[in-house]
């Protein structure tokens, strides 16, 4: 398994999924994901990304070199347990231990839940032929630099930021990427024969042997990006109660231009992925807590408000690519308003 052909597993196949499955292909690595029991959009999804459907997670476990995890915070311990499962149970095909997978936890989860997690592979009959790897994804999905938008955001300041970092090839050129940091005591880097393209087409650099780091780190990164859209959430659906939510938008745009454009490109964007959200800003108060000393409440509140961008309002039923609503500020702010006048008279 050890050639530039090398086979990457993808768990799962969503909006980061693909684009990260397109990047791989594109740059000579085949691509599975176990596609048994997921969604025929799903499933479509892969075959246009060229991704080999496999029907279970013993092939996957066995067939690919690599295994990415890419889910909602709420499944990254039932996916490493998934996992865990095919390589020691009955169906398992036994690895050598000269041939390991290696497991990258790409989720967005904090640092006491991704030790958790690395404890599955360590306290498991697995831990002989696993190498754990403890990642995280700064920005938005890859993308070729023609299909890409240009408009500025968090996601495209992070991999522009990082997109320097192209091992000597082409990539950097012609896709824009994520920047994808990883720690712990093992490298895709180090995996003989393609580790050093891997990881370079990935963008992933190596942070610290520190399983947890890299986790961390995106807590941290992303208490400034989605928790700043939860409080633009917040202030636009309270200024269109108010009345004065165009007020808000002019004053915003003369004194604060570089604000607003996050603020509305971030608010405008995040309606589809809300139900993800709310995990990870669960996760973001959890860090902040265990790690920085700080009550939980902040977080807590910003998963909240997720909460009710994806149970109460139209928003949570919006798909990437397929949108209907919330498509400008003005609209979230409708939506929000219109589904929390809904929920509390229900309530009431």
């Amino acid at each position: 398994m050890a050639s530039l052909a090398a086979k990457i597993g993808i768990i799962s196949i969503g909006d980061m999924g693909v684009g990260l499955a397109k990047l791989l292909v594109a740059n000579g690595f085949a691509v599975a994901t176990n596609s048994k029991g997921r969604s025929a959009d799903t499933v479509e999804r892969a075959k246009s990304a060229k991704v080999e459907l496999l029907t279970s997670d013993e092939a996957l476990a066995h067939e690919c070199s690599v295994i990415l995890s890419v889910v909602p915070p709420r499944d990254a311990v039932a996916t490493a347990q998934r996992i865990v499962d095919a390589i020691t149970g009955p169906a398992a095909v036994q690895r050598p231990e000269a041939d390991p997978l290696y497991f990258a936890d790409l989720n967005a989860v904090a640092p006491s839940s991704v030790k958790k997690i690395a404890a599955l592979f360590d306290g498991s009959r697995a831990s002989a032929s696993v190498r754990f790897v403890d990642g995280c994804i700064l920005g938005g999905p890859p993308s070729l630099k023609a299909e890409a938008d240009p408009a500025i955001n968090f996601s495209t300041a992070a991999g522009a930021a990082s997109n320097s970092n192209d091992g000597g090839n082409n990539v950097a050129a012609t896709w824009n990427r994520p920047s994808i940091p990883a720690s712990g005591p093992y490298k895709l880097a180090d995996i003989p024969g393609f580790g050093s393209k891997l990881a370079s087409t990935l963008n992933m650099r190596h942070i610290s042997s520190d399983v947890g780091a890299a986790s961390g780190l995106k807590m941290c990164f992303a208490s400034f990006s989605k928790g700043f859209t939860s409080l633009a959430i917040q202030s636009f659906t309270t200024a269109h109660r108010l009345g004065v939510l165009g007020d808000l938008q002019g004053e915003l745009q003369a004194v604060l231009g570089p604000h607003y454009k996050l603020a509305s490109k971030g608010v405008i964007g995040m309606a589809p992925k809300a139900y993800r959200w709310v995990g990870e800003m669960e996760e973001i108060a959890r860090t902040l807590s265990e790690e920085g000393g700080f009550a939980p409440d902040s977080f807590v509140g910003a998963a909240k408000v997720y909460r009710t961008v994806a149970d109460d309002t139209v928003l949570g039923k919006e798909k990437i690519g397929k949108r209907k609503r919330g498509t400008t500020v003005e609209d979230v702010a409708a939506a929000m308003v219109e589904g929390m006048q809904t929920k509390r008279k229900k309530d009431d």
